[in-house]
């Protein structure tokens, strides 16, 4: 197995996480918030996704997904066009909202999910040492970048599965 296998693997790990955390989850409990400055299953969802679509694209010299394919006017946020969530407020936080189901959520993440692997799957020997990002000390590989984003995802994948679980403890106890 070489390192872009690796990755491809990682990234779907991601997806499966996504799917799993969102899976029958009814609206009021997408967007249920275990205390008013917490982050939501919706939100948490929505930011990771969002996160991947931006950092990937940027360095595949792409278009964000969000913006090419019509996600941002599907979900209809009152939020700048390329919102990320960075810095978000709780009443940022609060705006993240979809309706009927998470299949806005699940669809937007596996149109970002197949850029990504699109992207992933044409690298070759030597192009993740290439510098994509010179504002940092030391300057970022496309590598680096990759993991950062597998590990910022993964680590917000995990908060949104540890919210649907306090959600659903509340409402078996409702």
């Amino acid at each position: 197995m070489d390192v872009k296998d690796v990755l491809i693997e990682a990234y779907g790990r991601i997806k499966e996480e996504v799917h799993a955390v969102v899976a029958g989850l009814a609206p009021a409990d997408l967007h249920a918030r275990p205390a008013p400055d917490a982050n939501s299953v919706a939100w948490l969802v929505w930011h990771l996704t969002r996160v991947q679509d931006d950092h990937v694209a940027e360095a595949a010299g792409r278009d964000q997904v969000w913006l090419s394919q019509g996600w941002e006017k599907r979900f209809g946020l009152d939020l700048p066009a390329r919102d990320t969530g960075f810095g978000h407020s709780p009443a940022q936080v609060a705006r993240v909202r979809v309706t009927d189901s998470g299949e806005l959520l699940t669809g937007y993440y596996d149109a970002v999910h197949e850029q990504t692997l699109g992207f992933v799957h044409g690298l070759g020997p030597g192009d993740l040492d290439q510098i994509v990002d010179e504002r940092w000390t030391p300057a970022v590989t496309l590598g680096v970048r990759l993991v950062s984003v597998l590990a910022d995802d993964l680590q917000h994948v995990g908060q949104a599965a540890y919210v649907r679980g306090l959600v659903q403890r509340e409402d078996a106890d409702a």
